[in-house]
């Protein structure tokens, strides 16, 4: 880039762009939606729910019986408001329980006695615009007033240099918070860093908290608790590892990079090939390039357990592929011998 300064041209750096597919705010948005068919809360809330995408999403978990979005664009809410109504092809799925959802002009600063009561709020990409007076506020309205069993928070990182110094505040602020209201909370994310910023960790920090138990003698519950969001985990990270290689595979189709071999009538296999340069591989890639790459049976497409399970984080969590066949149960579709993943090729509304 060039720019004339009294009659001269400078050279100005270009910014670098890193492009996430799909978007981080999409990877939040399928991390509340895998978090509410694991705990299956009957009423959600949407703090600062913007054009309502989040909700448009969970409207369709057939557990939640009242879904409430807030917003202080009182525009954006009339604006995109219609997203919620019912679709035309709804009748042909009918729900078994009734649905009412809501959406309210306000701030999620201020209380709010019809924001009680709620099971889960979730909070995705707000807390990073607020100035320090709104972020000494936040807490004690949500919190400590609303105080919902469970609490999704997702802060972009990546944005504020430097990095690290910020995330380590954003864990530092929540660990705080959990402590005064009586929350746990665990740290997880979306979007890893680029080449050369490892040490930043995920470019979107995502906070869960969960009420503690008030009663004495529920260790074991707290326990349970704990179980049941290491599963989350497990159950996300393996969408987004089996979503990524389906995209892949779906592009080296369309660039003729698949090489099919036909092994009989009407059962078509392939395997990944490429010309392109050979890219430079971090460690967690090395690993997947040992494992055994994923196939396609027709529109039936496969990735072995035994690949999943080479991915540094599903590995550390999981230790082998016993126990993470335990965790998908019944939770994601496996073949008939439950040694792979099954998913179908051409439809992505099953992530």
């Amino acid at each position: 880039c060039n720019s004339v300064v009294d009659g001269n041209v400078e050279e100005v750096p270009s910014k670098k762009v890193i492009m996430f597919n799909p978007p981080l705010y999409k990877q939040c948005y399928q991390f509340v939606k895998n978090l509410v068919e694991q705990h299956q809360p009957k009423k959600v809330a949407d703090l600062g729910c913007g054009a309502v995408c989040l909700l448009a999403i969970l409207k369709y978990q057939k557990c939640i019986e009242e879904l409430v979005g807030v917003d202080i664009n009182e525009g954006i809410l009339k604006w995109s408001g219609s997203r919620l109504s019912p679709c035309v092809g709804d009748h042909l799925d009918p729900r078994e329980l009734d649905l009412a959802i809501t959406l309210y002009h306000g701030s999620v600063l201020e209380k709010e006695c019809r924001l009680l009561g709620f099971d889960l709020a979730a909070c995705i990409e707000l807390i990073e615009h607020f100035d320090s007076e709104d972020l000494a506020k936040f807490p004690e309205v949500v919190f400590g007033y609303m105080s919902p069993a469970m609490i999704v928070i997702s802060a972009q990182t990546l944005n504020s240099i430097p990095c690290f110094l910020v995330q380590m505040q954003v864990q530092t602020w929540a660990l705080d918070v959990a402590s005064r209201y009586s929350y746990l909370v665990e740290f997880i994310g979306v979007g890893e860093s680029p080449t050369g910023a490892e040490d930043v960790g995920y470019c979107t920090q995502i906070g869960v908290f969960r009420k503690k138990a008030e009663a004495a003698g529920l260790a074991n519950l707290e326990h349970h608790g704990e179980h049941l969001l290491k599963l989350h985990v497990v159950i996300y990270l393996v969408y987004r590892e089996v979503s990524r290689l389906r995209q892949k595979y779906q592009v080296g189709l369309r660039q003729h990079e698949l090489e099919p071999e036909f092994i009989a009538p009407g059962n078509r296999t392939g395997k990944f090939t490429s010309d392109l340069p050979v890219p430079v591989l971090t460690e967690d890639d090395k690993a997947m390039e040992m494992a055994p790459q994923p196939f396609c049976i027709e529109d039936e497409f496969y990735v072995l357990l035994k690949r999943i399970i080479a991915y540094p984080r599903l590995g550390h969590l999981c230790g082998n592929v016993e126990k993470l066949r335990e965790f998908l149960g019944d939770m994601i579709e496996l073949n008939c011998d439950s040694s792979a993943v099954k998913v179908d090729l051409n439809d992505c509304s099953d992530f």
